[in-house]
């Protein structure tokens, strides 16, 4: 029974495919329905092939929900939810846009997908903010430092869950067990007492010390990256 976290994906479609490889083998061969993989967000944006990613993560909730791949939880990440308010026409569009929106609808088009598909829209909707396992809490971004993570999590505030970084060098003494979190780009995986960072960047190749993509197994906190193989644009 292994559990892995994932961290941000961003569109990079072959690199996630060869961490599920190693995923698989890590876990002895092959993952099963005893298995679980926990997502932490931002499938989509600057990576060259998110309806590749996305078409990967229905594939893995089909096989779960058929009793023939491992369990899989999928939150959201801020990205995601700057996709879902461009399909819904709230929010900022402009920067989704400017922050990887561009690229990934003109990944789509590339495939002919003139409007984004339903079925990746409905995948999104379906993602929540937050998730608990292996004695530890699961969110994108992270949670309010002030408030303990079961309070956190009865009350969860969506700006926080998806975009704070307010956790980075700070007092994490409310918190009574280890949160997992992405969103914040880091040259080495965090290892904290109460603080799980794995977003090691896969989007991100050529930045010093960036470009992989991350899953922590847990509880044993054991680390297992890929490269990134994506063809990434210099302008990423």
């Amino acid at each position: 029974m292994a559990l892995y976290a994932i961290g941000d994906v961003h569109g990079c479609a072959q690199t996630l495919a060869a961490l599920l490889g190693r995923l698989a083998e890590d876990a002895g061969g092959a993952l099963g329905p005893d298995d679980t993989l926990v997502f932490v967000g931002d499938y989509v944006d600057r990576g060259p092939d998110s309806p590749g990613v996305i078409d990967q993560l229905i594939a893995l909730e089909r096989a779960s929900e058929a009793g023939t791949g491992p369990r899989g939880v999928f939150l959201r990440g801020n990205h995601d939810q700057m996709m879902l308010d461009y399909v819904d026409g709230a929010g900022d569009s402009e920067l989704w846009w400017a922050n990887g929106g561009r690229t990934t609808l003109e990944s789509y088009a590339a495939r002919g997908d003139l409007r984004l598909p339903a079925d990746h829209v409905e995948f999104l909707r379906r993602t929540p903010l937050a998730a608990e396992g292996a004695g530890c809490a699961f969110v994108h971004a992270g949670l309010d430092t002030r408030r303990s993570v079961a309070d956190n999590l009865a009350d969860l505030d969506p700006s926080i869950a998806l975009w704070t970084r307010q956790h980075l060098g700070a007092d994490l003494s409310a918190w009574e067990k280890p949160v997992v979190c992405g969103h914040t780009p880091v040259a080495e995986p965090l290892d904290q007492p109460r603080l799980i960072g794995i977003d090691t960047g896969a989007v991100f190749a050529g930045r010093p010390g960036l470009g992989r993509l991350t899953a922590v197994a847990l509880p044993e906190r054991r680390f297992v990256s890929v490269e990134t193989v994506d063809e990434l644009s210099p302008s990423v």
